[in-house]
C-alpha cells in the first residue's frame, strides 16, 4: 500500500512539473515573439509541442507566428518555407481536430498569405478555399470575434479587386470589436489577437 501512494504521488508530482515546464516554456516562446525574435520564438513553440502532445496551442502558434511572417514584404523570398512550416504544424492539429474554429482561422490566414504574395498565380484557386475555410469556421464558432474578424477582412480585400460594396463587410469588423470585448479565452495561452487589426480595418472602412 505505501508503494502504491509512493506511485501515486511521484506521478501527481510529474503532472504538476510537466504542467510547470510548459507553461514556462509558453511564457518564453512568447516573450522572445514579443521581442520581435520570430524565428526563435517559433522554435520554442516546437519544441514544446514536441513534448506536450495533448495541447493543440504550441503547434497554432507555430503556425501562426510563421503566417504572420509570411505577411511581412521584408520576407517575401521566405514565403514558401514560412508557410510550409505553418501549415505542418495545422495539419498535425487539424488531424486531431477538423473542428477547432481557431486553428481554421490560421489555416485561412496561412492560405491568403500565399495569395497575397502572387495574387496572379493563386487569387482563381485559393480564394474559393479560403472562402470555404471561413465559412465552415463561421458555422461552428460564429460568435468567436477572430473568425467574424478575419472572414470579413478577407471579403473586403476581395471586394477591393471586384468593386464590390463593403458596408456590410464594415458591420462585420464592428461586431467582431463587440465581439472581442465579450470574449473569455478558456486558458491563458489560449488565442485572444485580433483587436488591434479590428480597429484597424474599421478606420479603413470610415
Amino acid at each position: 500500500m505505501t508503494k502504491l501512494f509512493i506511485a501515486i504521488a511521484l506521478f501527481v508530482t510529474s503532472l504538476v512539473c510537466a504542467q510547470g515546464q510548459f507553461e514556462q516554456g509558453m511564457g518564453k516562446a512568447f516573450q522572445l515573439w514579443e521581442e520581435g525574435k520570430n524565428g526563435e520564438a517559433s522554435d520554442m513553440f516546437e519544441r514544446i509541442a514536441s513534448a506536450e502532445k495533448t495541447s493543440w496551442l504550441p503547434n497554432y502558434y507555430v503556425a501562426l507566428v510563421n503566417t504572420t511572417e509570411a505577411f511581412n514584404p521584408a520576407n517575401k523570398d521566405k514565403v514558401t518555407v514560412l508557410l510550409d512550416k505553418a501549415n505542418a504544424a495545422l495539419d498535425i492539429e487539424l488531424a486531431k481536430n477538423p473542428n477547432n474554429a481557431e486553428l481554421l482561422v490560421v489555416q485561412a490566414m496561412a492560405k491568403t498569405a500565399l495569395l497575397v504574395s502572387n495574387p496572379m498565380a493563386y487569387g482563381m484557386t485559393l480564394s474559393p478555399k479560403i472562402a470555404e475555410i471561413y465559412m465552415h469556421a463561421s458555422m461552428l464558432a460564429p460568435e468567436n470575434p477572430r473568425v467574424v474578424l478575419c472572414k470579413a477582412d478577407f471579403e473586403i480585400g476581395g471586394a477591393k479587386w471586384t468593386g464590390a460594396d463593403v458596408k456590410q463587410l464594415c458591420g462585420q469588423v464592428g461586431k467582431s470589436i463587440d465581439l472581442f470585448a465579450k470574449f473569455k479565452p478558456e486558458t491563458p495561452f489560449s488565442p485572444k489577437w485580433g483587436l488591434d487589426r479590428a480597429t484597424e480595418v474599421l478606420k479603413g472602412c470610415k
